[in-house]
């Protein structure tokens, strides 16, 4: 990960820039520049991928433009190649560096080009101009605000802008941004028609596309890790990249985490690796240390919502203890899997084009919420998170299957992902047909229990139903839902319209009208918490 930050105010002190920083310096630790531009001030903090080297380090230069980028360019080296034979000249091994020769070549149509996970702003010194643009899922952040001038800044975490504009907003994913206007130059969710009902060759692009994304993540100058819950996503992933690297003899390195007292995935993680012969490590954590991690654990993820929290703190004390002890630098991560392929509650889909809608809903809005996740709990721990499941086209493929063969119609959940990769034999069977667990109870049952126990000690009743009323947008309706919104209001003062609502199951939907957001409240989630 890196950090970057570009205003359009001429008069901010550079000192204010240094401070906004500061509070990101975990993204970038390995360097820090801040250049001025004509209309203002371009600053970018550097997490060292690829191209290790100082000519690395951005911002890049071209013709006048000026370029800071939080991502990762895969397939760039086809770029590059590209561009050396139209005559543009290169001084570092940096995919990033590809990104104004392509905008010269290619202007806004560049964006589609890039990929899923990128975030960046172009000084266009044509034009004059700041352009701004954000992948099409949201992987990489980026807020954007104006201050009482009216001058706007982006950022790439919204605690950079708390102290410079009036009110933060997310950057829309798939958008780029120009002279006040925010265009959008793909969706990966809009399907006018649907490519295929047919099981097998759905199974097939999946299996193929899957594959590729994992394998073309791999590539990175710095040391590369998993992280595996032994879950069917985390999983897969880990087995295709084993699969990979066996050839060169090398490998791979899993990382796992959970409760000292009834952690489910940990044993499931260790049959995982022990069959797929990775490096494997685990870490464990205990009820103090959740209460202990939790208030900096929101003040990172800038998030009220009980569903990223609570899976946010296990993920995040599992990077940090990477980061203390050992040497990588990138991780490799399962999201995104979910909100394709279908979550428990999507079971109680009343149609297959509700179906649909709900996956497009949650898709568009990962970025508040498990991408959000997946990328604090990794960058504030100086790493980087690849999102395999994210890959643009595997996104867009997916999207456009007909979702009558998505739904749950086979009595087991992401039976596609499930039967696409079923001969491979990449990880145990037992893994494979293995019923989806909740993210906060992987890590231990008692771990949620331990913060609604918390949370129930803060407050009597009668303080918990007077403090809920000062919440006018999306107010707290349980104890544990304040005791986050009060933590998210000590560092994002009135910023809480940041996130759109709580992640919860459709409460439209039959027996999906529940009080807490975790699969274990439904149903049908039996086995899947053993």
């Amino acid at each position: 990960m890196c950090s970057i930050l570009a205003t359009m105010s001429r008069s901010i002190e550079r000192q204010k820039l240094k401070a906004a920083m500061e509070k990101s310096y975990m993204r970038g630790p390995d360097m820090e520049k801040i250049v001025e531009v004509p209309i203002g001030k371009m600053c970018f903090q550097r997490l060292s991928i690829m191209g290790l080297t100082e000519a690395g380090m951005q911002p890049f230069f071209l013709h006048g433009n000026v370029v800071i980028c939080n991502g990762e360019i895969y397939g760039f080296q086809k770029y590059k190649k590209e561009l050396l034979e139209q005559g543009f000249t290169f001084q570092s091994e940096s995919d990033c560096e590809v990104i104004l020769p392509m905008y010269e070549q290619y202007g806004f149509e560049m964006f589609r080009f890039l990929g899923s996970e990128f975030a960046l702003v172009i000084y266009d010194s044509d034009k004059d101009t700041y352009v701004a643009a954000r992948d099409p899922i949201g992987i990489r952040p980026l807020f954007y605000g104006y201050d009482a001038n009216g001058d706007i800044y982006f950022a790439s975490e919204a605690r950079m802008l708390v102290d410079l504009v009036e009110c933060v907003k997310p950057f829309p994913p798939g958008h780029y941004y120009m002279d006040g206007d925010f265009i959008s130059y793909i969706n990966l969710t809009d399907v006018k028609d649907y490519v295929t009902k047919n099981v097998e060759i759905a199974c097939r692009n999946i299996h193929d596309l899957l594959l590729k994304s994992v394998e073309t993540r791999m590539c990175a100058d710095a040391p590369l890790g998993f992280l595996l819950s032994g879950g069917l996503d985390s999983s897969l992933v880990c087995g295709m990249a084993a699969k990979i690297l066996k050839e060169s003899g090398k490998k791979i390195r899993t990382f796992a985490i959970g409760m000292e007292a009834d952690a489910i995935d940990l044993k499931y993680a260790r049959k995982v690796a022990d069959y797929i012969g990775s490096e494997h490590r685990e870490f464990y954590m205990t009820p103090e240390d959740v209460i202990e991690a939790l208030p900096e654990v929101i003040k990172i993820l800038g998030t009220w919502d009980i569903t990223t929290i609570r899976a946010s703190i296990g993920m995040y004390l599992c990077c940090k203890a990477i980061h203390e002890n050992t040497d990588v630098r990138v991780l490799m991560t399962g999201e995104i899997s979910d909100e394709l392929f279908g979550y428990k509650y999507t079971d109680f889909a009343p149609s297959a084009e509700e179906f649909q809608k709900e996956s497009k809903k949650r898709i568009d809005e990962l970025y508040m919420y498990d991408v959000l996740r997946a990328d604090r709990c990794v960058a504030d721990n100086s790493l980087e998170a690849r999102v395999p499941f994210g890959d643009t086209e595997f996104v867009k493929y997916v999207m456009s299957i007909d979702p009558e063969i998505k739904m749950n119609t086979y009595d087991c959940g992401k039976y596609l992902l499930r039967h696409a990769f079923e001969e491979d034999k990449l990880i145990p069977e037992e893994i494979l047909w293995r019923e989806k667990a909740a993210f906060s109870d992987a890590v231990g049952h008692s771990m949620v229990d331990d913060l609604k126990e918390y949370a129930e000690s803060k407050y009597t009743e009668e303080e918990f139903q007077e403090k809920c009323k000062k919440y006018k947008h999306c107010p707290p309706f349980t104890k544990e839902s304040l005791l986050y919104r009060e933590i998210f209001e000590s560092f994002y003062q009135n910023q809480d319209e940041m996130i759109i609502d709580y992640w919860m199951p459709n409460k439209h939907w039959e027996n999906c009208d529940v009080d807490d957001p975790s699969a274990r409240v439904l149903k049908n989630y039996g086995k899947s918490g053993v």
